[in-house]
């Protein structure tokens, strides 16, 4: 089986050792032309760390600039820096730069702050609580899709957008968001996330203080997009009466979103103080981003992923007329809809979602800054204070030390013996650690779901004349959008 190499591999223990004296850094690219590697990063940054990976093994060194950057593919070492040592690091620089649209949220903010902030948020995501969602994800996934039209040819993308960030917005934020609303919403989104790939480039911050430039008053105009509907749903949850009917319904677990229980949160004696409008924006403009673009993408990817695998297709398909109820006939939709109860039995709708994010991972990098020096676990190298850590899903996704035939789709790698064996940050699409998603069982339900939803009704064809490329920003997104052809199945009864 081929594998990343390991150059340390051949070393003995006294050869290691005298490497660690003589040389400082890992192994990795160097070039006469020092703008070289960042030109080809800045070109495709997926291809770059993947081939850096492949070429130097486990641990690599390169420069941008003056600015050292280590691009680490061992899952133990991963697990080390996110979890064991995490207080030893800070989220990188593009994480710091994304505080101009999030602000304070839970995504950028670092320490007690964070800490209290996730308290408060985390019971809006527990399972038990996240199954009450379930209905909601169902119902608009049914809704939104029975506007489309038998035969004809549509970007799944946007479709997914439109889909996920209404049911977010609903569930978790208590809100309604129409399609004309969403469109700016997703359009304000994807204008900000290019305008953050442009800053964290060589002279991004000079470029990012002249205003009159076009991208940034494309990204003030973004904000302000983002700014005028998140103030509008906060002020509509701080204008709601507090009576004893709503209070009852908060006991009932019912009524009570996330908004409201962030308006509401407060305890002096932990230091909780009641949030301003500035700091209920902040939170959820990151749900906005968090809750819904990362599960457009991979359910956008998973769709597209079917249309070339059929044999995947029919299997789904006859794991869906089973478990909601038909014949065997599959060119016709299932009785009836999904429900929560269903996705235990949904395992193959699972392993299909799971696979896609393992071949496209919604977050395909993340990064951290060290704070102080770090030692490596195998004591090889010392990671210098400020230098920036590179952890790439995308990249362990693919690496054929852990999944065989690492480029197929392949929903049924995935037995309970197989993930029992993998190493725990070999696959991690939602991060992991301290700093987790909070997000990830919502994001999972909602996935299988919609998954479920969608293609008991609808068979997606990709269109042959599109062009599939990524668009690797903050989120792994098909840079042109997906273009499906849709037929719909016959003999539909709900």
């Amino acid at each position: 089986m081929k594998a990343f190499p390991d150059p340390e591999a051949s070393k003995t223990g006294n050869d290691r050792r005298r490497d660690h004296y003589r040389r400082r850094y890992p192994p990795g690219p160097s070039s006469i032309l020092p703008s070289k590697l960042l030109r080809q990063f800045m070109r495709d940054p997926i291809s770059t760390l993947m081939s850096i990976a492949y070429q130097y093994g486990e641990i690599s060194h390169f420069k941008f600039g003056r600015l050292h950057i280590y691009l680490v593919n061992n899952p133990e070492q991963i697990e080390n820096i996110l979890i064991t040592d995490h207080k030893n690091f800070i989220k990188s620089k593009g994480l710091q730069v994304s505080k101009r649209l999030l602000g304070e949220g839970l995504v950028t903010s670092e320490g007690e702050y964070h800490d209290k902030q996730r308290r408060i948020i985390q019971p809006a995501f527990h399972p038990t609580r996240v199954k009450s969602y379930g209905q909601i994800m169902v119902d608009y996934a049914e809704h939104m899709s029975e506007k489309w039209q038998d035969e004809t040819i549509v970007d799944i993308h946007r479709e997914m957008m439109h889909i996920t960030s209404a049911i977010i917005a609903k569930s978790v934020l208590g809100s309604d968001i129409v399609d004309v609303e969403s469109d700016r919403v997703n359009n304000a989104l994807l204008m900000s996330m290019g305008y953050f790939n442009r800053v964290l480039m060589p002279f991004g911050e000079v470029i990012g203080k002249i205003p009159i430039l076009p991208i940034n008053k494309n990204f003030r105009s973004a904000k302000n997009t983002l700014d005028s509907i998140v103030y509008r749903i906060i002020k509509e949850h701080r204008s709601r009466s507090r009576s004893d009917s709503r209070m009852e319904e908060k006991d009932n677990h019912r009524g009570y979103d996330l908004l409201h229980a962030l308006i509401d949160a407060q305890d002096p004696d932990a230091g909780i103080e009641p949030m301003s409008d500035t700091q209920l924006r902040d939170e959820v403009m990151t749900i906005f981003l968090a809750g819904h673009e990362t599960t457009a993408n991979a359910l956008t990817w998973t769709f597209y992923l079917l249309s070339q695998n059929p044999e995947v297709e029919h299997k789904l398909h006859n794991e869906l007329h089973s478990v909601l109820g038909n014949d065997d006939d599959t060119t016709t939709a299932t009785t009836r809809l999904p429900t929560i109860e269903d996705i235990p039995k949904l395992e193959y709708t699972e392993k299909v979602f799971r696979e896609s994010m393992r071949l496209y991972p919604p977050a395909w990098t993340l990064g951290r800054q060290a704070l102080t020096d770090y030692t490596t676990i195998d004591n090889n190298y010392v990671i210098p204070k400020g230098s920036i850590i590179l952890m790439s899903q995308y990249v362990m996704h693919h690496n054929p030390r852990y999944f065989s035939n690492a480029e197929k789709f392949d929903p049924d790698r995935w037995t309970k013996d197989f993930k029992s064996s993998l190493p725990r940050f070999s696959y991690f699409p939602f991060g992991g650690g301290i700093r987790g998603c909070v997000g990830e069982p919502f994001a999972w339900i909602e996935g299988i779901l919609v998954l479920a939803t969608i293609c008991r009704k609808w068979k997606m064809q990709h269109d042959p004349s599109h062009i599939v490329e990524l668009k690797p920003l903050i989120t792994l997104r098909p840079k042109y959008g997906m273009r499906m052809k849709l037929t719909r199945r016959k003999n539909t009864t709900v």
